[in-house]
């Protein structure tokens, strides 16, 4: 399910970019006192995810962005919703917005369809699969590395389709085995972030991709459409893996 919020600015403010930590507390904070108050300190997944202030550019009074907040659990969603009910201003880092108003819907695949990463993707491969993927030794690191350009396509899509698998089975508590998602992918372009942690700057390495589908089982529906409502890859709680279909 998804929470799409309307924000008025009654000023003039400048587009912020790498502000995914900021945004990511906006969504902690809307969870304090309610079931998910603790969620911040689990060491599991969290399951959710959000999309980039759209459109993207400076903002001029009087003008309206848009934020999406996307969840396989709606109870989550409908929480934030009456949390936003409550406020009529908020802060988020330099932020300052009005909220004009809020909706929630929910993203239905069909057989044929395309969805487009929002933001970046994010996919580390673990040491343990180099010698497996054949990652060149000069791109190699301890413990993992980034997928990125001079890495074959192969190992992106197989990662990530065991990190779906692995977030679906984990939410459901189910032990449904991989099977394969995608069909058509079209790599867009690599993307370098930095993503604040606990005060501390960390480069990101991720890349925005399109992706299509000729002819979806209702098991891959079912493994996508919880894919697009928690997010692609890793590090959805500040912002990366958000995907759309494309209409």
């Amino acid at each position: 399910m998804r929470l799409l919020i309307k924000f008025e600015s009654g000023i003039d403010q400048i587009y912020q970019k790498n502000y995914f930590h900021k945004f990511s507390g906006f969504v902690y904070n809307l969870l304090k006192e309610s079931p998910f108050k603790e969620l911040h300190d689990q060491k599991s997944y969290k399951f959710f995810c959000f999309s980039n202030l759209f459109p993207v550019s400076d903002i001029k009074k009087g003008e309206i962005r848009n934020f999406i907040i996307s969840s396989p659990s709606k109870i989550f969603i409908k929480i934030l919703s009456k949390k936003l009910n409550e406020l009529d201003d908020v802060h988020i880092g330099d932020y300052s917005f009005r909220i004009k108003e809020f909706s929630l819907f929910q993203i239905k695949l069909r057989k044929n369809c395309k969805l487009i990463s929002a933001t970046p993707i994010i996919i580390r491969i673990p040491e343990s699969k180099y010698n497996e993927y054949e990652i060149p030794e000069e791109l190699r690191k301890r413990r993992y590395v980034y997928w990125r350009l001079g890495i074959d396509f192969s190992p992106f899509v197989k990662q990530l389709e065991a990190n779906l698998f692995k977030k679906y089975n984990n939410f459901y508590k189910t032990k449904i085995k991989e099977f394969p998602i995608f069909e058509q992918f079209r790599f867009i372009k690599p993307s370098a972030n930095i993503l604040t942690i606990k005060g501390t700057d960390y480069s990101i390495v991720g890349s925005l991709w399109e992706f299509s589908f000729s002819h979806l089982t209702k098991e891959q529906k079912e493994i996508l459409e919880f894919g697009i409502d928690c997010g692609f890859g890793e590090r959805n709680t500040y912002g990366f893996g958000f995907v759309n279909l494309i209409k």
